[in-house]
């Protein structure tokens, strides 16, 4: 039970305010390269040339005898990916060891949003699909929240709200993301190897080991030991952007005797431009490329799985993030930060329905490539992300001005 004088959403302590500016500091510029990658997909998709399009996407490389002879669409969401989650993992290390996510008190409020912010959105698809005798499989679809844009989109649109808004939006979506792993890791992972498997941890154990020996810990054999446990992962069955995050949460959060900055941040900061100016962009690429002429868009609007996914992201995600606080802060009898209002919250709760990355990771981990349920979940996970951001970006304006005049 959470004390009476516990101040929900506080602000943030050290730990927490670099990872806040870290964060911030490029994501950005991620944020608009990522939508760069997606608009160019989204032309490619729609023009006379959207044939050449699809075989590029299709075209294979790699060693058939590894089972590495992927289609250049499959590295994107396979390879390139497993760099951002990488990052995510380096992120959620920090968190855990030295931010918000320390203190339990602290860090109960934006994890139960993020468990409310995936529960709703999953029960809005299933709900609708099993109404209309739909496809249920693709329920984890709205569940996920893009960091890159939901922090953009705060920037761009809340300058001047209180830091411990901004701190609840990146915890939760951070939280958020952790989830949506193990969603990927637990339901959407077939033919299961358990020999490739325990290499694959095994490997990762290795890394966790080098990577603590500063005499060891050398790139010519972190980069090995990382592409080996990525490539058992990806053979064993598991998705391989989960050996992304696994790497990532073996680094060490804290410096050591001697050491000005710990290894995960400097590792964030060695891999986050990679992350967000290469293996983003190119996977919105390969990913977003879907018709949206009036045609395809009126045959995807009477999908139920594209209504799911819709529904899920604008609707079901806000409002699961908001329920959930309005339950905590209620029966705890925890208050809000003084500087901090429900409107802020809700604010933000619409930003959250702003799903790009993992959710079109998992549109195509749902149905079978190239599947009209496919192009249809993708076309709804881009519709509902916009829409949730014009929707979450009005509110921080609006949100903005009020607490300007206040002050």
């Amino acid at each position: 039970m959470v004390s009476r004088d516990h101040v929900v959403l506080d602000e943030p302590g050290p730990g927490s305010r670099r990872n806040l500016a870290d964060t911030l500091r490029g994501e950005r510029t991620g944020a608009v390269l990522l939508l760069a990658g997606a608009l160019v997909a989204l032309v490619w998709a729609n023009s006379p040339w959207q044939d050449a399009y699809a075989a590029m996407s299709g075209i294979r490389v790699g060693p058939a005898a590894l089972h590495l002879d992927l289609t250049l669409a499959q590295w994107a969401t396979d390879g390139l990916l497993a760099i951002f989650f990488l990052v995510v993992g380096l992120e959620l290390k920090r968190e855990i060891v030295d931010g918000q996510l320390r203190r339990p008190a602290t860090a109960i409020v934006p994890i139960l949003a993020a468990v409310g912010g995936m529960a709703a959105p999953a029960a809005a698809y299933l709900l609708t699909n099993l109404q209309a005798g739909g496809e249920p499989h693709g329920w984890a679809i709205p569940a996920a929240t893009d960091i890159a844009f939901a922090v953009a989109v705060l920037t761009v649109c809340g300058r001047g709200l209180p830091s411990a808004l901004r701190v609840f939006l990146l915890t939760l979506a951070v939280v958020d993301d952790l989830l949506g792993i193990v969603v990927i890791a637990l339901f959407y992972s077939d033919g299961l190897d358990l020999l490739l498997l325990g290499g694959a941890l095994g490997t990762v154990a290795v890394f966790a080991v080098v990577v603590r020996r500063p005499a060891l810990a050398r790139w010519w054999l972190l980069v090995p030991l990382g592409v080996l446990a990525w490539g058992l992962m990806h053979s064993s069955g598991v998705h391989a952007t989960i050996a992304g995050v696994l790497l990532g949460l073996t680094v060490p959060a804290l410096p050591r005797a001697g050491e000005r900055e710990a290894l995960a941040a400097r590792y964030e900061h060695l891999w986050r431009p990679v992350s967000a100016g290469l293996a983003v962009p190119v996977f919105a690429l390969f990913a977003a490329g879907v018709a949206l002429d009036p045609s395809a868009i009126t045959a995807a609007a009477s999908t139920p799985a594209a209504q799911g996914v819709f529904l899920g992201l604008v609707v079901g995600k806000p409002l699961g993030i908001v329920v959930a606080t309005w339950l905590l802060v209620t029966l705890t009898g925890a208050r809000l930060d003084a500087s901090l209002h429900w409107g802020d919250v809700v604010a933000v709760a619409c930003v959250g329905g702003i799903g790009f990355t993992v959710a079109l990771l998992i549109a195509e981990l749902s149905f079978p490539a190239g599947s009209a349920s496919t192009e249809a979940a993708k076309a709804a996970v881009l519709l509902g992300s916009l829409t949730a951001a014009v929707l979450g970006g009005t509110l921080l304006a609006l949100r903005t001005r009020a607490h300007a005049r206040r002050a």
